[in-house]
């Protein structure tokens, strides 16, 4: 049995693709000046690109952003030590928990969450997210102990295990485990985006590894973007975001590994507990809202596992009508509501599929 890892280095370059996309877009006349600040959170880069702002303004908006960044990182890491890590322990233990108010509201709206994807996002499974070896900063290609897995399969716990009382969590099964790293990147856009608004930032961009919040215009032009092309450095296409819009993208590119040829990427189906392989990746544009953001990253996690079949129809039930599909052969799916608003970057595919 053989086994490759997606160097990492590899890994950044692709996620940097957006990013350079990005940078190049911005570019133009001199006296529009844009401030960026950078940072490396949530496993990914993080950029925040402030325009019509001055450079004193921009910077202390943007730190007060990434400090945000850094403190919702460290409170709800799932396997380093932290806030969450020790609700796990408590639920491991088969014991009630008493959780912040913050904690408490991330639960309960990631059970609501997970529901409107019938169950296709679950942050409850970490459990089977760490059998998988995908709780892990570097991951081993290492296939899971295969009766593990089949233990895991006979409980299906998850976060509608959970129950919360007076700020005391609750669970029914002990192997229930949370894992919010489908979900806090979309919180985090949230809270950056009212952040930049208290420090009197109207026009400017946040990204978080392809997750994006678009907030006013840059200088009169809306903001443009890249979506990631899951098999080649840069962009598959590209768009204008209105003011508040936000972008959510699932994709098998960044987190995976490769054995006997066949792809095992981070994105795992709860039904089967194995990674999900249907689908290259998955982009979905939500309109402007208070959670645009959480919305936007929780939203494309049941819809890339969906599948071909099933997706159309979860998209419509949730509320989506902005989605662009890459199948695991490459074949290109768009809502048609999002398909008017696309740039191809070159040829348009040649096989697009344009759905209702």
């Amino acid at each position: 049995m053989t086994a490759l890892v997606r160097p990492f280095a590899d890994v950044r370059r692709l996620i940097a693709g957006f990013l350079v996309l990005c940078l190049a877009l911005l570019a133009g006349c001199a006296r529009e000046t844009v401030q960026q600040q950078e940072s490396f959170v949530f496993g990914t880069r993080v950029e925040v690109i402030v325009a019509d702002a001055d450079e004193a303004t921009a910077r202390a908006a943007a730190n007060a952003v990434l400090r945000e960044f850094d403190r919702l990182h460290r409170t709800y890491h799932a396997w380093q030590p932290s806030e969450l890590s020790e609700l796990n322990a408590a639920i491991a233990a088969g014991e009630p928990k008493a959780v912040t108010p913050e904690m408490a509201g991330f639960i309960r709206d990631a059970q609501r969450r997970s529901a409107q994807g019938e169950g296709l996002f679950d942050p409850g499974i970490g459990g089977l997210i760490r059998l998988w070896g995908f709780q892990a900063d570097e991951f081993v290609p290492i296939m899971p102990d295969p009766a593990a897995l089949d233990a895991w399969r006979s409980e299906r716990v998850g976060i509608a295990d959970i129950s919360i009382e007076d700020g005391v969590v609750k669970s029914r099964h002990a192997g229930v485990a949370l894992d919010f790293g489908g979900y806090l990147k979309g919180v985090a856009l949230d809270r950056g985006a009212a952040i930049l608004h208290e420090h009197g930032i109207r026009n400017a961009l946040i990204n978080i590894g392809g997750n994006v919040i678009a907030l006013g215009d840059r200088y009169g032009r809306p903001w443009r973007v890249g979506i990631q092309h899951p098999r080649k450095p840069g962009p598959l296409a590209t768009l204008e975001l209105a003011d508040g819009e936000a972008i959510g993208t699932s994709g098998d590119y960044q987190r995976f590994f490769e054995v006997d040829g066949r792809r095992y990427c981070h994105l795992l189906d709860p039904r089967s507990g194995e990674p999900a392989s249907a689908t290259q990746a998955l982009t979905i544009v939500v309109p402007r809202a208070a959670d645009a953001g959480a919305t936007s990253d929780a939203g494309s996690k049941p819809l890339f596992v969906a599948g071909a079949a099933d997706w159309p129809r979860l998209a419509k039930r949730m509320g989506i009508t902005q989605v662009l599909r890459v199948d695991a052969d490459g074949h290109v799916q768009v809502t048609a509501a999002l398909n008017r608003r696309l740039t191809w970057v070159g040829d348009a595919p040649a096989d697009i599929e344009v759905l209702p």
